[in-house]
């Protein structure tokens, strides 16, 4: 395990991914009380909210009013996910409180990105430059990049790591044409195709063609791989990761069957904490946000540290009772 990262930077998903697919519509002053306790556990930057069409994602239907009850904390980035000029513009009205940046994204199935974009490849390539011009327009950064479904798709199937690299290459080569700098690019298992296999064979060939580009991942934990997918790509050193308290979320466009989460925050930090990775949270506080996510919601979520708990208070028992015992 010499290519362990010695810290991870995590992104906290849960209230965006989260809220976005519940069937039943959560209390505004609910999702407030989330985001702000989250923003207490030592996370640096969490996703927020979703500004998209409230007819096609209903239970954002209320972000600007969220972002009002939002207490900044320094330190902390809040940000919020827009797909096209109208959420942008959405988002530009909350400046004072959102860190609103950029994102180049690209799809490797054409039938997903009809059904999350409506659009056509060649349409969608044409409505990135649009999207980068907007961003310069209004002086916001584009320095990170995106692969959806970068290892499978419920819709193609399999995605072949060869196909992620040239999307990587098109999208370093489009950035490059705009004046741009990607110091990141996430690999994303959107539709949970991921096993640590792959997640090393994808990760492995971006890494051969583009050894000095920084990766990131977010894995969805639909057949139970998130945690395993996780722990192999801190096998191939990759330190930074997108995550969701209590295992919260899921694409509500990739049609997916049972739990369709990202992987638990909780869950991660407790694995990088006893492997040595530094996280910078604080895992007591982040479980009882997961706790409070499921009480939320009104029904189970995936995530298990909320349940079995730590081992630091049974590590602390144990010595007690061997100094007993002595």
């Amino acid at each position: 395990m010499s290519d362990l990262p010695r810290s991870v930077r995590i992104t906290e998903e849960g209230p965006r991914e989260g809220f976005q697919i519940e069937p039943g519509p959560i209390p505004t002053a609910r999702k407030i009380e989330f985001i702000n306790a989250l923003a207490q556990t030592g996370l640096k930057r969490i996703q927020a909210v979703s500004f998209v069409n409230p007819k096609r994602v209903p239970g954002w239907a209320d972000a600007d009013e969220v972002v009002k009850g939002i207490i900044p904390v320094p330190g902390v980035q809040f940000a919020g996910l827009w797909l096209n000029e109208q959420g942008l513009q959405r988002a530009l009205t909350h400046k004072d409180k959102l860190y609103i940046d950029g994102k180049i994204n690209m799809y490797p199935s054409s039938a997903f990105l009809k059904r999350n974009n409506n659009m056509t490849q060649e349409q969608y390539r044409a409505e990135v430059l649009k999207f980068v011009a907007t961003c310069k327009q209004n002086g916001l950064p584009v320095d990170r990049g995106s692969i959806s479904s970068a290892f499978g798709c419920n819709f193609e199937g399999d995605i072949a790591p060869a196909t992620v690299v040239k999307l990587v290459g098109d999208l370093l080569d489009l950035a490059g044409s705009q004046g741009l700098k990607i110091k990141a690019v996430t690999l994303a298992d959107t539709m949970a195709w991921g096993t640590p296999l792959s997640i090393k064979r994808v990760v492995g060939a971006v890494r051969e063609k583009f050894p000095n580009l920084p990766l990131a991942l977010h894995l969805h934990d639909t057949r139970g791989m998130g945690i395993a997918n996780a722990f192999a790509g801190l096998e191939m050193g990759v330190d930074r990761y997108d995550a969701a308290a209590a295992g919260l979320g899921g694409c509500p466009f990739a049609k997916h069957k049972g739990a369709a989460g990202n992987v638990c925050t909780e869950d991660f930090v407790f694995m990088c904490q006893e492997m040595g990775i530094e996280t910078g949270v604080d895992l007591d506080k982040l479980i009882a946000c997961a706790q409070m996510a499921e009480e939320i919601v009104g029904h189970p979520l995936p995530g298990t540290l909320k349940m079995g708990g730590t081992l630091q208070a049974l590590r602390v028992k144990a010595a007690q009772n061997l100094a007993a015992a002595a």
